[in-house]
């Protein structure tokens, strides 16, 4: 048998679906009799050789075969497929488990490979741009449509084997056709250039993270295009232009536009945090400067850059930016970038590392890259922000943020604390009305935004004698939703969360010895020297008749969140008990992580104290209400 070695191509073929069960068979069409090898696409190991008679050959899958990228190559009799080079002669498929067996399934994009497939060419393809030839539907069913020659998503692939984490591949059209492959597993990983995305796919990979799951995009450019699938999955519909698709007088919403134009109008912001709209592009000769520009780290301290060493302001990740990049619309708050949110970004995303690339504006489109994470449902979503992050894995800045993402992603306890804000010599702290207040070791009072980045404290005024800060979740029984808090003068006082409020109005006694304060369920709690707690209902506010229900059990911080008192106890654990206004034991929740002060926001818990950063965190045990 010889080599190939440059002959052109005899034998072209595809396969009949882009994945298989392992175990299961998949059939391919061929122009012709043909010799077959297939590896896996993410070892390079030949998986099996063999004759096709043609005009099909079927692959009997081996249940021993792992899950992962594989790729079938078709020559003519008496020769040698090509392994190392593109063609209609080759044809990629996934195996999948029959059930999840890893943490996190892998989604090969084959609608956007398809996409490409025969660029240029009228009729055939869907690009390139806006040619008035292009294709507005193609089919599975044709040889290409693998990778381009850039292969964005193999070193991914391949770091992911070498790092030996357990993974799973499903097609990306699996989550289409079959949602509950999500099922079993903590993450989805979407790399590289995953661009085409149907409505179908795009509900079950948010109900996923919703529910729970995680979704890590190690890639950009991601879900720019909405498309539908036709023929039982094996045509490809995309449009590009909303005047032509018969679905704008049937359905608006499924039009083959961008996901953020209309009539679709549901950015892709919303489930990737980050859109290509204000991401960069180069293209062509221009993709040369791909290798070298570098991320800004902007919030050094958060979870996602432990372990690199990173300051704010450092660089780091050359050469993974490119040929793509996705960015949300962000504005500058001290120093600190914070998203808007006009984009689509949902308010918890946050702002991890950013690149100015606006002078790719020569290149093709210039624009900027938005690393970033953010909470979705009960699930979490982080965007590396660019196509070419897997180049960039032999950094060792970019291996750890990988690592650290995955980790985290696929724990099976739940994430602990979590930094939102640098260390500030804090011993009161409450939230109100979408602002955190505070007040410092000078006796000032300082607010900043009640969000996960990580944004600077700005003075508003003064809180003299201030022991302690809260506010209610909202106003009842003459309880104004304001700023309360008990002085070292045992006052209880009150002062409006106005920012250019100028005083604080004094109100009644505080009980003796007063260090902790909660408002709950129209009453006040307070903790006191002696492991005292006492109570004051808001309709007798003004008489300071507070009374003793109990110990505090060893209470230095009190707060309320969703109906329940939390505390910091003098053994560093949070703890909490129903509101009510008699003796009752406090239930152990998690660690108080050496803060002193505490309060609660949008369904989490905030801390900070004394030389300790400003973190946040879900309660983690489910407590009666008895």
């Amino acid at each position: 048998m010889t080599v190939a070695d440059g002959a052109a191509v005899t034998v072209s073929a595809y396969a009949r679906a882009t994945s298989v069960v392992a175990g299961a068979a998949l059939t391919f069409v061929t122009t012709g009799a043909a010799t077959v090898v297939v590896t896996d696409a993410v070892t390079g190991l030949v998986m099996c050789r063999d004759t096709a008679d043609g005009p099909t050959w079927t692959l009997r899958v081996p249940v021993s075969w792992p899950s992962s990228l594989y790729r079938a190559t078709f020559a003519a009799p008496g020769t040698l497929p090509r392994i190392n080079a593109a063609g209609d002669d080759e044809a990629w498929f996934v195996v999948r488990p029959a059930a999840a067996r890893a943490p996190i399934l892998v989604s090969v994009p084959f609608s956007t490979w398809q996409a490409y497939n025969r660029a240029g060419v009228p009729g055939e393809g869907l690009y390139y741009a806006e040619e008035p030839t292009r294709a507005a539907a193609v089919s599975f069913d044709r040889p290409g449509g693998g990778p381009p020659p850039e292969r964005w998503e193999e070193p991914l692939l391949r770091w992911l084997r070498a790092a030996r984490y357990e993974v799973d591949y499903c097609s990306n059209l699996d989550l289409h056709l079959d949602p509950a492959i999500l099922d079993g597993h903590r993450t989805l990983v979407v790399c590289a250039h995953d661009e085409y995305w149907t409505w179908e796919q795009r509900d079950a990979v948010e109900a996923f993270v919703r529910r729970g799951g995680n979704l890590a995009v190690f890639g950009a450019n991601t879900a720019w295009w909405q498309m539908r699938l036709e023929d039982g999955g094996r045509t490809m519909v995309c449009h590009r232009d909303a005047t032509t698709d018969p679905m704008s007088t049937v359905d608006p919403g499924r039009v083959t536009v961008e996901w953020s134009s209309a009539p679709v109008n549901r950015p892709e912001n919303a489930m990737t945090g980050v859109s290509f709209r204000r991401g960069a592009g180069a293209w062509g000769d221009g993709m040369a400067v791909i290798g070298r520009e570098t991320f800004t780290a902007r919030f050094a301290d958060h979870w996602v850059f432990d372990g690199t060493g990173l300051s704010d302001g450092d660089k780091f990740g050359q050469g993974t930016l490119g040929y793509e990049t996705d960015a949300a619309d962000i504005a500058d708050v001290g120093g600190v970038p914070r998203a808007t949110g006009r984009d689509g970004t949902p308010p918890s995303f946050v702002v991890l590392a950013t690149a100015d690339l606006r002078h790719w504006r020569r290149y093709g489109q210039g624009g900027a890259a938005t690393m970033g994470v953010f909470d979705l449902g009960a699930g979490t979503v982080f965007t590396a922000a660019t196509v070419n992050w897997g180049k960039g894995l032999t950094d060792p800045v970019v291996d750890r943020i990988t690592r650290n993402v995955l980790d985290r992603f696929t724990a099976t306890s739940p994430a602990g604390w979590t930094v939102i804000g640098p260390p500030a010599e804090l011993h009161a702290l409450t939230a109100c009305g979408g602002a955190l207040y505070a007040v410092n070791a000078d006796g000032a009072l300082l607010a900043r935004e009640a969000c996960g980045q990580n944004l600077p404290w700005h003075r508003i005024g003064d809180a003299p004698d201030v022991l302690c800060l809260a506010s209610p979740r909202e106003a009842a029984g003459g309880m104004r939703q304001g700023l309360w808090a008990l002085t070292t003068t045992g006052r209880l006082i009150y002062r409006d969360p106005a920012f250019d409020a100028t005083t604080w109005t004094d109100v009644t006694d505080a009980p003796p010895g007063a260090r902790a304060l909660a408002l709950c369920d129209a009453g006040l709690f307070a903790a006191a020297r002696g492991d005292t707690l006492w109570y004051l209902p808001a309709l007798e506010l003004e008489t300071g008749a507070w009374r003793q229900i109990g110990t505090a059990g060893g209470s230095v911080s009190l707060t309320t969140l969703g109906g329940r008192l939390y505390a910091i106890t003098g053994d560093d654990r949070i703890a909490a008990r129903p509101p009510v206004p008699r003796p009752h034991a406090f239930t152990d929740v998690c660690d108080a992580g050496a803060a002193r002060t505490l309060t609660a926001h949008a369904g989490h818990l905030l801390t900070a104290g004394p030389g300790t950063p400003l973190r946040h965190r879900l309660p983690s045990v489910m407590l009666t209400s008895t």
